[in-house]
C-alpha cells in the first residue's frame, strides 16, 4: 500500500514539475526579439540590413516610420523586460547612434501635446485615417538623456504645450535612453493609443488601450504573427 502511495506521489511531483516548467516558459514569453536587438546593438554599422529609414511610407499606408533604425521590439511582444502577462504596447526603434542624435518625426498630421510633467514624452492626437470619426493618438517617449540631465524633445514643444497643430514629418525630438523603470538602449518607443469616451487618451501602458500599428504603417508589426527580421513593407 505504501509503495502505491509513494508511486502516486512521485507521479504527481513529475506532473507538477512539467507543469511548472511549462508555466515558466509561458510566462517568460516566446519572442526572439531580444536576440535580434542584441545583434544589432553590438555592431550597428555591420547590421545596416536590419534598419528601416525614417520617412519610410509603405504603399497605401497613412503613417511614415518616425525614426531611423532597427524596429526591434514589436507590438504585443513578450520579450524581456515584458512577458506573457505584460506585453509591449508599441514598437521600439533602435537608432544605433549616440543619444540625442537620431531624429524623431511626427508619423501623421495631428495636434501635439506635452503635459507639464513630461520630460521625455509627447503625444499627438489624430483623426484616425483608417476609421472615420475615431480619434487616436501616437505616443513618443525616451526622448531624453539616460542620466536625466537633458531632454531631447524639440525646443518648439516645451512642457505645458497643448494641442499644437503639427504636420507629418515635423521634427519632434531625438532618441534617448531615459527610462527610470526599465533602463534600455537608446531608442524611440512609439504606440498608437485609443481614446476615452470624452476624447482624451487612455493609459498607454495597457495593451488593450493600444492598437496594432501594422495597418497604419503597412508593415507587419504584431510580434505574435511576425517572427522575421527586419520587418518590411507588406508588398516587398
Amino acid at each position: 500500500m505504501l509503495r502505491k502511495v509513494l508511486v502516486a506521489l512521485g507521479g504527481l511531483l513529475i506532473l507538477a514539475g512539467i507543469a511548472g516548467i511549462g508555466l515558466f516558459f509561458w510566462y517568460r514569453g516566446s519572442s526572439n526579439s531580444n536576440e535580434s536587438i542584441g545583434r544589432f546593438l553590438r555592431n550597428p554599422d555591420a547590421n545596416t540590413d536590419l534598419e528601416t529609414p525614417a520617412f519610410t511610407q509603405c504603399e497605401g499606408a497613412p503613417f511614415i516610420v518616425p525614426s531611423a533604425g532597427f524596429i526591434g521590439l514589436l507590438w504585443n511582444d513578450d520579450a524581456a523586460p515584458y512577458n506573457a502577462l505584460r506585453r509591449h504596447t508599441g514598437i521600439d526603434i533602435f537608432g544605433g547612434q549616440p543619444e540625442g542624435t537620431v531624429p524623431i518625426y511626427a508619423a501623421y498630421d495631428g495636434w501635439l501635446t506635452r503635459l507639464d510633467g513630461w520630460f521625455s514624452t509627447v503625444i499627438i492626437r489624430h483623426d484616425d485615417p483608417l476609421q472615420e470619426g475615431r480619434t487616436i493618438w501616437t505616443y513618443y517617449t525616451h526622448m531624453a538623456a539616460g542620466n536625466g540631465s537633458r531632454s531631447f524633445v524639440a525646443d518648439a514643444y516645451p512642457a505645458g504645450t497643448f494641442n499644437v497643430p503639427i504636420e507629418q514629418g515635423t521634427l519632434i525630438g531625438y532618441q534617448g535612453a531615459y527610462s527610470p523603470q526599465f533602463p534600455v538602449a537608446i531608442h524611440l518607443h512609439m504606440s498608437i493609443v485609443t481614446s476615452e469616451p470624452d476624447g482624451s487618451f487612455r493609459n498607454e501602458a495597457i495593451l488593450e488601450n493600444t492598437l496594432d500599428p501594422s495597418p497604419y504603417f503597412g508593415i507587419e508589426l504584431d510580434a505574435m504573427t511576425q517572427r522575421e527580421r527586419p520587418v518590411r513593407c507588406r508588398e516587398e
